[in-house]
């Protein structure tokens, strides 16, 4: 590892962040001992738990780095509600929950320069935060439109089995779509599975909602430096996905990296490996590639 940063004491306490819907997330913040001049939020995927990302998130803090986690809406320790009755959405995720969590990243690390670190929907929903210009920078991992049409088969199959039937039918029958029984995150609420679905089906993801369900966005506005990330063996957001997703950042200067986990030495990493601190233990460099990114923003 080139220029490997002093490892620093931490700390990790929870957090309440409240959204302009009136809705509580819980939210973990990691904080060095020693003076924070760069905070970042990390953005979690579709269903994903903030505690996903714990030993990531501390990894960054023991580099210096202010970090803050969350559960979306709907999500985990963020859940209020009867999920049924949850009207959470992958919108709402976008308008509200990122922006208070970006707010109150900024008033837990004054004096900072802030950024984000997108995780699959982490990243491909930053164009909804009408707050976006406090964010310096943007490093996204896995993040792309799952277009289902470019997937590669038999993936392609099972992907279009659970958009097409499954979220449909569990919405249909249980008021959401329970999609921890096929090792797919959390149950999600029925406006976030929907919208999924829908946007899973059109070029560019949440491009095919300009218009209609989206009225006011932001994403031909975005322009601070992105790095995105991808693997070779990323069955969802593969090449042609990532690219599908960054057309849609019309100003954003985009660095594309897809890299093969082998060339690590990993044997795979996918759409959720990235943030294991097994592949860390074996991979380093990948853990270090956000570690320089920020820095050298």
């Amino acid at each position: 590892m080139e220029n490997s940063p002093t490892i620093t004491q931490t700390e990790a306490y929870s957090l309440s962040i409240m959204t302009d819907r009136n809705q509580a997330l819980a939210a973990t913040v990691y904080r060095p001992k020693t003076p924070v001049k760069t905070a970042v939020m990390i953005a979690p995927a579709t269903g994903i738990k903030r505690q996903f990302y714990h030993n990531f998130a501390t990894y960054l803090a023991e580099h210096g780095f202010g970090v803050l986690t969350f559960d979306n809406e709907g999500i985990g320790e963020s859940l209020s509600t009867d999920l049924a009755k949850c009207d959470a959405s992958l919108i709402s995720w976008g308008r509200h929950d990122m922006p208070a969590v970006l707010d109150a990243l900024q008033d837990e690390f004054t004096d900072a320069t802030y950024h984000l670190i997108g995780h699959s929907a982490g990243g491909q929903l930053i164009g909804l935060m009408p707050n976006y210009q406090s964010i310096a920078s943007v490093f996204n991992v896995a993040c792309s439109s799952g277009r289902i049409k470019n997937m590669d088969m038999p993936y392609k199959l099972k992907a279009m089995g659970f958009m097409e039937a499954f979220i449909p039918l569990t919405n249909l029958t249980l008021g959401y779509t329970p999609s921890d029984k096929i090792g797919m995150g959390e149950p999600l609420p029925r406006g976030v599975a929907r919208q999924w679905r829908e946007w899973c089906n059109g070029a560019g993801y949440i491009k095919t909602a300009f218009g209609k369900s989206i009225h006011t966005h932001f994403y031909d506005e975005l322009a601070m430096p992105a790095l995105w990330l991808g693997f070779s063996d990323d069955e969802i957001a593969n090449s042609k996905n990532m690219d599908d997703m960054i057309r849609v950042f019309t100003k954003m200067p985009v660095e594309k990296r897809f890299l093969d986990p082998k060339d690590f030495g990993v044997s795979s990493i996918g759409h959720m490996r990235y943030f294991s601190s097994r592949t860390n233990a074996k991979a380093p460099k990948l853990w270090q590639m956000a570690i320089d990114w920020l820095k050298n923003q």
